[in-house]
């Protein structure tokens, strides 16, 4: 029997599951600088982006650039924040890994020079530098991890605005179906087991008795692979 999945859905590309990025404000990175110079930027406006959790901060270039970052904490509208090798330790400004301190919190971190910030980039987050050595920089993301970066990766310093957005509680379905579909999110989760078997090769009959093992053969295909992964071996590991 043919199974329409969830996966299959999503990977269809249908506007439900489609993320609205043509309601977002814009794409949340830094203008690039050439070495040796400090590039400076006025914080034209706070706006709020559908896209991102934090709230975004309009940055207005020397250079005449126009761009969104996310907003650290304490920074107001007409702040001002510097891009370059020597410029100040201060929240908003941005600066390479191999110029910043031992132990301040950082944002938007680069993962390759240049591309602009990829880590570190929700609602109160921050890291950490823990230490420099040959390899490269040793940060401390917001999971406890440690990753080794590149010292030329650049990275804003502070802590990202809009923190405790997690702590307050939905309190009705309404508002939590709201905030799903702004970003197309889907909601609620269902159990596989409580769907028709129409739905999932896990439903149908007595609700939530299975009636089948959950863990999928690893030659089975698309429409039946899901629950348990299939192992590579099972059984104690000899050594």
């Amino acid at each position: 029997m043919g199974k329409s999945l969830i996966q299959q859905k999503r990977g269809k590309g249908s506007p439900r599951y489609r993320a609205p990025s043509f309601r977002y404000k814009g794409k949340a990175s830094f203008s690039r600088y050439e070495e040796g110079k400090v590039i400076t930027a006025n914080v034209a406006d706070i706006v709020h982006s559908r896209g991102h959790t934090a709230p975004l901060m309009e940055l207005k270039y020397s250079n005449g650039e126009v761009g969104l970052l996310q907003a650290p904490e304490g920074i107001k509208i007409g702040d001002k924040i510097e891009i370059g090798t020597d410029v100040e330790i201060k929240a908003g400004n941005i600066l390479p890994l191999k110029n910043i301190p031992e132990g301040t919190s950082i944002y938007n971190i680069e993962s390759n020079p240049g591309d602009g910030g990829k880590f570190v980039r929700t609602c109160g987050a921050f890291a950490k530098i823990i230490t420099k050595t040959q390899e490269g920089i040793v940060v401390q993301l917001p999971s406890y991890k440690r990753r080794t970066f590149l010292p030329e990766c650049k990275a804003t310093i502070g802590t990202i605005a809009g923190s405790g957005r997690t702590e307050k509680p939905f309190l009705k379905a309404g508002s939590r179906f709201y905030a799903m579909k702004m970003k197309n999110k889907l909601w609620p989760n269902v159990s596989g087991t409580s769907m028709n078997s129409v739905s999932h090769p896990f439903g149908g009959s007595s609700s939530h008795a299975k009636g089948i093992p959950t863990q999928a053969s690893r030659n089975a295909p698309p429409g039946r692979k899901v629950g348990k992964i299939a192992p590579k071996r099972t059984g104690r590991h000899k050594r």
